[in-house]
């Protein structure tokens, strides 16, 4: 990313006086889909895209607000009341109001800001936004929140403020990240593990279909509630510890399928099928073993495919080029309805697997998918 492009348009915006630079990463997620909310494990690797913002304190009570890639402009206050227009202003106005909420005293700032995390592929660049902004004010008011807080400030930036009932895990990862580290993170109790993620022989890669069917917000939050009925039906039904899809095991499951809709316990059946995926890919990075690994990815595809359905044509398209080509894994990475297939690629065949991909699907969709070649790197942090 041009940091230069940020300082220079902040300066042309704001004044030559000193600021500060910081950056927070996105992420992809290894295996671990749409569990996060359910109490269970991800396995997201922060990774070497994501944004930087340039911010000075203005000794105001406003915050103004440069956004470089829209070339947009946004005003506000920290009150509750002053709500911005534009969406894009309203992740950093949340994540102050989530900071005041806690008893933090942010002040008045003024802010450039921009990324290269591309948007709408699943490598949640609305975190990386939020995490920015909560490590920059903790850091530069002397706040005192821990990591963890702070991830939570931007969960609920965006249940408050953008109305997705989204998990913890985009937040966790952009500010925990670690290069050349996955986390296994339990969402339950936050308890995480860093793993080494060097595989030889191997390369991790993004095909983003470069499409976004409307999920959105409504059919992530539907899926949502679909696994919380179904944990609260178990709970009702002599187990009172379930307190999360996480804590259901099958034959629990199985026992309340008659009492259920066919859709909840798709739902549901998936959840729990991916809480022990995530289980095996951690004994087998442990082992080194990548062949296990792609072959969980691969059921994991095919349950957000069939029982989940969130995945699309173009995302299943590219994962049956995968498989034709012996890609070792793949699956689609995010909330689906659009965005990337995470790809690991033995490295003799990936010039052979990314050539025929690209034609194949240039010749059925009318253009081609973009490329991204997967580095993982550092959470949050100041730059200069």
């Amino acid at each position: 990313m041009e940091i230069d492009i940020v300082q220079q348009q902040f300066r042309e915006k704001f004044g030559d006086a000193p600021s500060r630079v910081y950056a927070s990463p996105g992420r992809v997620n290894l295996i671990g889909e749409h569990t996060d909310y359910n109490g269970s494990f991800v396995f997201p690797g922060a990774i070497d895209k994501g944004m930087v913002a340039v911010i000075r304190a203005n000794g105001t009570k406003k915050v103004r607000a440069w956004s470089v890639d829209l070339q947009d402009h946004a005003g506000f206050t920290m009150d509750e009341t002053d709500l911005p227009a534009a969406s894009w202003a309203r992740y950093i106005f949340g994540v102050c109001r989530e900071i005041i909420k806690r008893g933090g005293s942010p002040g008045g700032f003024d802010t450039a800001f921009a990324g290269d995390v591309p948007l709408g592929a699943g490598m949640s660049s609305s975190a990386a936004l939020e995490s920015t902004y909560a490590y920059a004010l903790n850091d530069m008011f002397s706040l005192g929140i821990d990591r963890m807080e702070l991830a939570r400030i931007g969960q609920s930036t965006e249940h408050n403020y953008v109305g997705v009932k989204c998990g913890i895990m985009d937040q966790f990862i952009s500010l925990f990240g670690k290069k050349g580290n996955l986390i296994r993170l339990d969402t339950r109790n936050m308890e995480y593990k860093y793993f080494p993620f060097h595989p030889q022989g191997y390369r991790l890669v993004l095909l983003d279909t470069v499409v976004k069917h409307e999920l959105a917000s409504s059919a992530y939050n539907k899926r949502r509630e679909s696994c919380e009925r179904v944990a609260r039906l178990v709970r009702d039904s002599g187990y009172p510890h379930v307190e999360f899809l996480r804590d259901v095991t099958m034959d629990m499951l199985l026992e309340v399928k008659d009492r259920t809709t066919k859709e909840d316990f798709m739902r549901a059946k998936y959840v729990v099928e991916e809480t022990e995926r995530v289980l095996v890919v951690s004994d087998a990075l442990e082992r080194d073993d990548y062949e296990t690994v792609g072959r969980m990815m691969y059921l994991t595809h095919y349950g957000m495919r069939d029982l989940y359905e969130v995945s699309c044509e173009e995302l299943d398209f590219l994962n049956d080029v995968a498989k034709a080509c012996g890609v070792t894994g793949s699956r689609v990475m995010g909330g689906g309805f659009g965005g990337c297939t995470i790809n690991l690629v033995k490295d003799h065949l990936y010039e052979g697997f990314l050539a025929r991909a690209k034609e194949q699907f240039a010749r059925k969709f009318g253009h081609q998918p973009k490329v991204y070649d997967v580095v993982i790197d550092d959470g949050a942090r100041r730059i200069s």
